[in-house]
């Protein structure tokens, strides 16, 4: 479970297969996607590859109530932060968890993203510059599964699923959407689609995982030991 390597587009993070993918002579890293349909979002970054024993580890919070596996992603989540904090402006950033459809939540008993971002604040996230807010947005409605759908059905698979519950806290405010894993980028463009559009004058995202292009393609890997070897390591 190591952070991810090598080149990845300064906006959404993907790996960058091409060692063309320039948006100028001297900027940033920039992938063809992001250049072709800039994101609503500045950045988003991930810490790691979501496979492996760190998709496992996910997995054991998100479907096995192993809450213990929380400590460890908030470190990785607190890594991520890192990563953005740079581009924040002076005043108080907010953080937002990407919220569950209210069926789930009562299903699962916890909201993995808030989860995950509670356990990054005792790990490293600066509290002076970064104040988590779980109240801020709202899922409406259930969705279903983004697996198999064109760009165009996610899109609308997800439009008007989420709402800002709050729009004062968020007028003028720069914000960090926080979820576990960046798969496509829909959920998360959506929500900060309508953040901006709620008066939010910036949005970054921080992931724990993403889905990258070269290991879209890899054999799923059995589940192992590592995951349970990592917390057992971090008590």
């Amino acid at each position: 479970m190591r952070p991810i390597a090598g080149g990845v587009c300064c906006v959404c993070g993907e790996r960058l297969l091409s060692p063309f993918s320039f948006t100028g002579e001297h900027a940033a890293l920039q992938c063809a996607l992001c250049r072709r349909l800039q994101p609503p979002y500045a950045k988003a970054t991930a810490y790691g590859s979501y496979e492996g024993g760190l998709r496992e580890l996910i997995h054991l919070l998100k479907y096995e109530q192993v809450l213990s596996a929380a400590g460890v992603l908030g470190r990785m989540l607190a890594e991520a932060f890192a990563d953005l904090e740079p581009g924040f402006g002076a005043a108080q950033v907010l953080a937002v968890p990407v919220p569950l459809y209210r069926r789930k939540l009562r299903q699962r008993g916890f909201n993995q993203s808030e989860v995950i971002a509670r356990a990054a604040f005792k790990h490293g996230v600066a509290r002076h510059r970064v104040t988590l807010d779980a109240t801020i947005l709202e899922r409406r409605r259930e969705t279903q599964s983004q697996t198999g759908l064109t760009r165009h059905q996610r899109r609308e698979n997800i439009r008007g699923a989420f709402a800002v519950v709050e729009p004062h806290k968020v007028a003028g405010r720069e914000i960090v959407l926080v979820d576990d894993v960046f798969t496509t980028g829909t959920t998360v463009s959506e929500c900060a689609r309508i953040l901006r559009r709620a008066g939010a004058s910036k949005v970054f995202v921080a992931t724990v995982a993403r889905t990258l292009k070269a290991d879209a393609n890899r054999a799923e890997p059995e589940f192992g030991e590592e995951a349970r070897m990592t917390m057992a390591a971090a008590g």
